[in-house]
């Protein structure tokens, strides 16, 4: 297929040649209508690329095929049968994967270190969830993907199960080994869907980890935004093999997703696809020497640890490593890493992406350059300098992984609509949890509903948000209180 070409990018070009009238939404007619003082901000351009993408785009009945065309070079590009552009993130695409595997009652084995919008999949679908525990090191309190044995074990235990869904890599860069969990759903005919949301880039380096779809996976889920150059929201999910039908995925994105597409985002992806067919090894290649080297100028900073191989992979841990999320360990500066991702933005507007009771991630993509690194390496040096200002670390009581998991008592779904009530965090131990709880980013429900509160979690809540933890979805964002069903209710 030839990458030069960039459908939806081409489509546009020629609407705008054409002079093209539409007497169609959105309502600001190429930006005619918007307001001057948000087209100062946003700029012409945006409401120039925000059109219909059937009736505009393309005509009505979709007869250029300009959708088609881009999905099918996106295929191409990276070695899967099919692919789907999704505008409303990989929060939708992962919904649809999962309707796509398994319906209202049956089972669904999944990484319980999946996503918050895994969790909400569950809670519209109905899907009965049979948790895998993630490999957990206890010494750097942080979790790795589940093994390809954990997987065995679990449909050995449920051989009911229509699939398995698993998440690599993590938010850290922990791979998962693909290889060997497709393994073992293969051998029982069934589906292994992959949460690729930070692995957009795994596709078009050779030194990179390998990519789900080249590890056997038959769904890959992936976040454009996240490791490319696609606009927020913008979102592919790519099949192989017979074990789903293709139509009955797309059937399944199209019951969850907008029917007013963003042509400003498929765009985004479209132009992204050719930029890394044409130029990813080098530029992908290029910001890997990068990240090595900015990962040994931090690590050279006292009080500061980078997270690497050694740290991330072998027995009990991560099967592979992706370098680019530079996760920096703050345990030797004494100070947490909610109070470190604050002096960095307020000192140096450097915005980290991840924060927790130890550590900052501060992520790499082929965009950095030295100016970014630069500053980056600037503010982390003076972070480490001003590391008195900022300690001691708050205390936050992180569970054993016994203490971390709870039992799920019900069914996310008619635990999340049941009866409930709000009751005291005091009073909450042993009670039925009916909302998810989430530490954000990266968005890992600590909380799920159906699971049967223990006070060791519930302690750890309370202490990370007296540390800076950002609870957004809590019903009561404070956690004084906690909803929980109604004693009595939502039984399995």
């Amino acid at each position: 297929m030839d990458h030069t070409q960039a459908p939806i990018l081409e489509a546009l070009a020629r609407y705008h040649e054409r002079g093209a009238l539409p007497f169609t939404p959105p309502g600001h007619k190429q930006g005619r209508g918007a307001d001057p003082e948000v087209v100062k901000v946003l700029g012409d351009d945006v409401f120039r690329t925000d059109l219909l993408a059937f009736g505009g785009l393309d005509d009505r009945l979709g007869s250029g095929r300009v959708l088609e065309r881009a999905e099918e070079l996106m295929a191409d590009a990276v070695r899967a049968e099919h692919t789907f552009f999704s505008t409303c993130g990989s929060s939708l695409s992962v919904k649809a994967a999962m309707l796509a595997v398994a319906g209202p009652h049956e089972t669904l084995l999944v990484g319980r270190d999946a996503h918050k919008s895994v969790v909400s999949g569950l809670i519209i679908s109905g899907v009965r969830p049979i948790w895998v525990d993630p490999e957990w090191d206890g010494a750097r309190h942080i979790a790795h993907p589940p093994s390809a044995a954990s997987f065995e074990r679990a449909f050995d235990e449920h051989p009911e199960a229509r699939g398995a869904l698993v998440t690599s890599p993590t938010p850290y860069g922990s791979c998962a080994d693909l290889v060997g969990i497709a393994e073992v759903c293969h051998r029982r005919g069934r589906p292994l869907i992959v949460d690729e949301a930070w692995g957009a880039h795994l596709p078009f380096c050779s030194q990179l980890p390998s990519w789900a779809m080249d590890a056997g996976a038959d769904v890959c889920v992936t976040s454009i935004h996240k490791m490319g150059s696609g606009l927020e929201q913008g979102s592919v999910f790519h099949l192989q093999g017979d074990l789903i039908e293709p139509a009955v995925l797309k059937s399944r994105a199209d019951l969850l997703g907008t029917t007013s597409p963003s042509v400003l985002l498929y765009a985004g992806m479209d132009g992204w696809r050719r930029q890394m067919v044409l130029y990813g090894e080098k530029l992908l290649g290029a910001a890997l020497r990068r990240a090595h080297a900015v990962r040994d100028e931090i690590a050279a900073i006292d009080g500061l640890h980078v997270d690497g191989p050694a740290d991330y992979v072998g027995p009990g841990l991560g099967s592979d490593f992706d370098p680019f999320p530079v996760v920096i360990d703050l345990t030797g500066l004494g100070v947490s890493g909610y109070r470190a991702a604050d002096w960095l933005r307020e000192q140096h507007d450097v915005n980290a992406h991840l924060a927790d009771h130890r550590r900052i991630s501060t992520q790499l993509t082929h965009a950095d350059d030295p100016s970014t690194t630069g500053a980056l390496l600037t503010a982390l040096r003076e972070l480490a300098g001003h590391a008195e200002d900022l300690r001691p670390a708050p205390e936050v009581a992180v569970p054993t992984p016994d203490e971390l998991r709870m039992e799920q008592s019900c069914l996310p779904r008619d635990a999340y609509f049941g009866a409930v009530e709000d009751v005291p965090v005091a009073r909450a131990s042993g009670r039925v949890a009916a909302e998810m709880i989430t530490p954000y980013p990266p968005g890992i429900p600590a909380v799920l509903p159906g699971e049967v509160l223990k006070r060791p979690v519930l302690d750890y809540l309370r202490s990370g948000l007296k540390a800076g933890m950002n609870l957004p979805d809590a019903a009561d964002t404070g956690l004084d209180t906690i909803r929980v069903l109604v004693e009595g209710t939502g039984a399995d």
